[in-house]
């Protein structure tokens, strides 16, 4: 490494974010990134370890010691390039992934990480201003045709590195606009959308086509793409959320978070939402019910919108603040983490179950909640509610973010017939991707569940491997 004691002279210093007064009054970004010199001095912290366990904590296996290197040498376009070999959309991890690189380097064990997903994104930020990331536009067309049901990161990945080597890619989706999770369910403070939009440019000059408003199962039978194509991979995602069927579940007020979110986003794209479907929390008493990032993201909408107040519940017990690294190290975590969203003011409370919805004249009005606790029931740690623990929670809005269970199985799924898991997502291993529909493959949550960013940008990857096998014979992609 350029500087082989950069990891004992110089702290962990991570990006800034614009006061919370003023952010909270937008839904742009606000993330303040630290200059160039302190980019380069934060890369001088990577240690050349023997071992490098970031390797094993990204799921794209970013090569990140190298660009380190290359970042703290000022060698920035080399940096993008190692970037580039094993990631598609960079400008979309370096903001949204949890970072299970930084969990997992080696200087964590005992100090704080390498600023490992700033640095990602200082690199690719600065290949679109000079202008490096430019198409790469295979030199031969196969004459093969591929469709991908689905736009998130899974379905592009996939599509790009497809069209990369030869294939004519059509890429279908349900929604006006391509994108899939990006555009429309991760709000625009933490992803602008422009973003995403730069990144389908530069995939349309390399060959590939979306046909936006285009739901294979309803308005395109699936069987048709079957006989107009030579390979179909389905990456749809996992859409079926999880419910919470407490009495009073048909209150008006009780929603989706997705739905929420989704609206939110439409009006930023300067959509209109009927005034009898709006989702708003301006001026109400906001409960989430989920303490992941969906939740923290409904969390920020809320108060954006001018909620009264926000609170989020979650089931399981309040987490550590802090991890024991000797029994955690490399793995991610179980810690209390706390996001920008929270910051901007919540209310958080956990080991809370919800025990029905209360409302009046078919509107909602609290929450009945309980208190729960580990206990130890026919030798097993089982969660129990506390006796007389109950108590009413004022909530005008409540939004699920319990996750999601598996893909939606009606209409697409149920017309081609392919084989489900026992969690009902698409059964296919990680070695062919394929389904039990010859020439049929899936890749991404559709395949493994809800999960992040890097893994469907793996799995879109490796299922690109694997249909260009398929259709060739052989596959030069990088697997």
């Amino acid at each position: 490494m350029g500087k082989p004691t950069g990891f004992l002279e110089i702290t962990r210093h991570d990006h800034g974010y614009a006061p919370i007064e003023e952010r909270v009054k937008h839904f742009r970004d606000f993330v303040v990134p630290l200059p160039e010199p302190g980019v380069r001095e934060q890369a001088a912290r990577c240690m050349d370890c023997g071992i490098p366990y970031c390797h094993r904590g990204c799921p794209v296996h970013n090569i990140i010691p190298d660009w380190n290197d290359l970042v703290y040498r000022g060698n920035w376009r080399e940096a993008l390039e190692v970037l580039h070999s094993t990631n598609n959309f960079p400008e979309f991890t370096g903001r949204i992934c949890p970072a299970p690189c930084e969990a997992a380097c080696t200087l964590n064990f005992n100090d704080e990480s390498v600023t490992i997903k700033d640095i990602e994104c200082a690199i690719i930020d600065k290949g679109w201003a000079e202008g490096w990331v430019m198409p790469q536009i295979a030199a031969r067309r196969t004459g093969k045709r591929v469709a991908i049901v689905g736009s998130g990161p899974a379905g592009l990945a996939c599509a790009q590195q497809l069209a990369r080597a030869g294939h004519w890619v059509v890429v279908f989706e349900k929604n006006d606009r391509i994108g899939g999770l990006l555009r429309y369910g991760i709000p625009d403070f933490k992803l602008e959308t422009s973003l995403i939009d730069r990144r389908l440019a530069q995939m349309q000059a390399e060959g590939v086509e979306f046909r936006p408003n285009s739901h294979v199962g309803t308005d395109i039978p699936a069987r048709r793409l079957l006989a107009e194509f030579d390979a179909v991979v389905l990456a749809g995602g996992s859409e079926q959320p999880r419910d919470l069927p407490a009495p009073g579940r048909e209150l008006q007020g009780v929603h989706y978070a997705m739905e929420f979110l989704t609206q939110q986003n439409r009006r930023i794209a300067g959509q209109k939402i009927p005034a009898e479907q709006d989702i708003l929390a301006t001026d109400k008493h906001v409960v989430v019910i989920g303490g992941g990032d969906t939740g923290s993201d409904c969390v920020g909408t809320s108060v954006r919108q001018g909620a009264r107040s926000v609170t989020q519940l979650e089931i399981m017990p309040k987490p550590p603040a802090d991890e024991n690294k000797l029994l955690t190290w490399p793995n991610w975590p179980l810690k209390l983490r706390t996001s920008t969203s929270h910051e901007e003011g919540c209310e958080r409370d956990w080991s809370v179950t919800t025990k029905a919805f209360v409302g009046t004249e078919g509107r909602l009005t609290a929450l009945r909640i309980a208190r729960l606790e580990w206990r130890a029931v026919n030798g097993r740690q089982t969660m129990v509610e506390v006796p007389d623990s109950e108590w009413e929670l004022p909530a005008e809005l409540v939004l699920l973010a319990m996750g999601f269970v598996h893909p939606i199985h009606e209409g697409l799924l149920q017309e081609l017939g392919v084989a489900l898991d026992e969690r009902g997502n698409i059964r296919a291993d990680t070695q062919d991707y394929q389904t039990s529909l010859n020439k049929v493959f899936t890749a991404g949550d559709m395949r493994r569940g809800q999960s992040l960013i890097v893994w469907a940008i793996r799995e879109g990857r490796q299922c690109a491997h694997a249909v260009d096998e398929f259709l060739m014979g052989h596959s030069e992609l990088p697997v």
